[in-house]
Formats: C-alpha cells, structure tokens, sequence
C-alpha cells in the first residue's frame, strides 16, 4: 500500500502542485489549507507524514506541530518560505523531523521525505536498549533515566538511539549527521552541537558536566553506562 503524505499549505497551487508530485512518486498525497482541517483529517485518516507550512492562517504551523504531536508521533516537515534559522531551531525542538524552505527542488523534497520515512522504520523495528539506566524502546519512542520518563523530540530520540546502538563507542559529527539527519546535512555539525545540548539537559544530572554523554575531543561523541 502506498504511503500516505498529508500537504498542509494555504498555496492552492503549491498543495497542488506538491500532492502531484509525490502522487507522481508513488506516494497517496492528501492536502489540507489550514491547520484546523488537517487535524481533522489526520483524524480521519492517519498519515505516515505531515508536509507542514509554518505561515498558515488561524492556527500556525508550530503550534499545529503541537496538536499533531498530541494526536500521533507522525513525523513532521515543515515547509516554508522563513529562512531564519530561529524557525528552523524552534521547529526542530518542538519536535519536526526535518525543515525544508521554499523554493525547493522537488528531488530534494522526495530524498527528505524518504530519509525521515526510512529513519521512522528502522527506529520501530529496532529493538529495546538499556544502557546503564537509560532504556530506550524505539517502537513505542519512549526513553526513560532510573525509570523516569524523559520528552524527546523525534531529533533527540534519533540521536540518542544512535549513540545507545553503538554505547560505549565514539561516533563522529559525520557519521552522527548520516545516521540522524542524513547526507543532505552534511557540513552542518551545528545541528549536532545543538541536538546534544538538549539531550544533555533533559538526562545528566549536571548539563554543565556531562557524563551519559561524553565529547571526545577532535573525534566525537559516546554515550557512556550510568547507574
């Protein structure tokens, strides 16, 4: 069965245009012009991924991000005409999978969309993980620490289910952004710096000195036992 792409956009044209390409690739499209009717349609008709605008009418996308969050843990791209990295970092931690703007080519829409599908399917067949007392279960995309539950947006779950696969072992920035991210965020390590300051504040005990997950200086970063 075909995947089904919900395009949420107040363009008439760009809803269009985008749900004949992804029809085009093989994809269901369905489209929504405002957050409110994508809601409901989500509802009714769950998709495997949301194409998200920010500047919608009514509601706007981030806070749509937060409705759909509280529905599903659909991944999420927005799509938008902002450029401003401020929207790119607060989409990413409220809990967007990836971030694309307008213009865009479509084969670079269609690689990100195939990347985040892919990294949702290998992340729910993988099994639970524990390491030291952090335990992670993909399928059910909870982690906790010393049996606490810990929020993570799908960034961070991504990133610290990349580090507990190989604990104990050092992972490069690159090999970080290919496992997380993918190649089209090669040369951008920021998104690694950022994603682990976060993940740090939310399990170590002191942020500012960290020991679940340590730097190596010039290498990279492992995810080390506690507890």
């Amino acid at each position: 069965m075909a995947q089904h792409i919900l395009v949420v956009d107040d363009d008439a044209l760009m809803r269009r245009s985008t749900s004949l390409q992804l029809e085009a690739a093989g994809f269901r499209a369905s489209a929504a012009a405002s957050a409110e009717d994508a809601l409901a349609a989500a509802r009714r008709d769950p998709p495997d991924l949301i194409l998200l605008d920010i500047g919608l009418p009514g509601m706007d996308g981030l806070e749509a991000l937060r409705q759909f969050r509280l529905q599903a843990a659909t991944p999420v791209i927005f799509v938008s005409a902002r450029r401003r990295e401020f929207d790119t970092i607060l989409g990413l931690e409220l809990g967007a999978d990836d971030y694309i703007t307008k213009p865009f080519n479509p084969d670079v829409l269609l690689a990100r969309i195939k990347a985040v599908l892919r990294r949702g399917l290998a992340a729910s067949a993988a099994g639970r993980l524990t390491v030291g007392d952090l335990v992670i279960d993909p399928a059910a995309h909870v982690a906790t620490v010393a049996g606490r539950p810990v929020e993570l947006t799908a960034r961070e779950f991504g990133l610290l289910h990349a580090l507990a696969l190989e604990a104990g072992k050092v992972l490069s920035i690159d090999d970080l952004i290919q496992r997380v991210w993918g190649a089209e965020f090669s040369g951008e390590p920021q998104v690694v710096y950022v994603h682990v300051r976060w993940l740090r504040e939310k399990i170590e005990a002191d942020p500012n000195r960290p020991k679940r997950i340590v730097n190596v200086r010039g290498v990279g970063y492992k995810l080390t036992p506690q507890g």
